[in-house]
């Protein structure tokens, strides 16, 4: 399992030179790159994201982080902003015949689906080899095998926001995927205001309407999906997940909970 989520870290990490994701910014602007199914069917999820969130969900936003500055804690100006959202936009990237190709400035980034997708490759893997009881942890995204050996549900904390430490609450998850989007792994305050690194790609501006979501879903791959979505959805977030028919523990700033479960 472990080997599994090293290969696909190598494999689409943008931190690497060697890995498919940097071969295919490098690229943007010049000849299509050859891509195989793996990451054929992974830019299709992402595109089935994109045009589900209304274009919230975009994996070729991760250039906003090139004028937002989270540890420094600076922001960009209108015309830095206006710079890079020129260069986002998952309906102008070509997927076709196993191949990609990005307009020029252009990039994609795995970062929001890449952890997740690990999660539940990993936990494939465990089933295969006959585990049908656990969790798999990979920094918070969870992938829950199946129901503890009793038959009860794991009960999973949620993360208080503003103290790591602490749980805000649980939730009791039998099998599937769980993960969480939140205000608080990198931001800086402002004028009494937080700045998160939860960026919208229509606006470049911070996500602000939650301190976290955490989603409960078939796969780890999905509840992160969902819960950035919600984020970036802001106060509409929460009806577009009773939409979707999952159960979520949404955690506004002033801490207090919304708990929305399945039907």
């Amino acid at each position: 399992m472990e080997s599994e989520v090293r290969r696909i870290e190598q494999k689409y990490s943008r931190y690497r030179d060697a890995s498919v994701l940097s071969q295919i910014n490098a690229s943007a602007g010049g000849h299509p790159v050859k891509i195989d199914n793996e990451t054929q069917w992974l830019l299709d999820y992402a595109r089935v994201g994109f045009e589900q969130s209304d274009g919230l969900f975009d994996i070729t936003s991760g250039v906003l982080r090139r004028v937002w500055d989270f540890k420094a804690g600076l922001m960009p100006t209108a015309a830095q902003l206006e710079t890079v959202r020129r260069k986002i936009g998952f309906d102008r990237i070509t997927v076709s015949n196993h191949c990609i190709a990005l307009p020029e400035g252009m990039e994609i980034d795995f970062g929001g689906i890449g952890k997740e997708y690990a999660a539940d490759a990993a936990a494939e893997m465990a089933r295969k080899a006959g585990i049908v009881s656990g969790i798999i942890d990979l920094g918070g995204d969870l992938h829950v095998l199946g129901p503890k050996a009793d038959g009860a549900p794991w009960t999973l904390g949620v993360r208080n926001p503003r103290c790591p430490q602490q749980a805000s609450g649980t939730l009791p998850v039998y099998q599937g995927g769980m993960a969480s989007s939140g205000d608080y792994e990198r931001y800086f305050e402002r004028d009494g205001k937080r700045y998160c690194h939860i960026l919208n790609p229509v606006t470049g501006y911070p996500a602000s309407h939650w301190a976290s979501v955490t989603v409960i879903a078939p796969s780890c791959l999905l509840a992160g999906t969902l819960s950035t979505i919600a984020m970036l959805k802001e106060e509409a977030g929460e009806e577009w997940l009773r939409a979707q028919q999952v159960s979520a523990l949404l955690i506004r700033p002033d801490l207090s909970l919304l708990s929305l479960t399945d039907r």
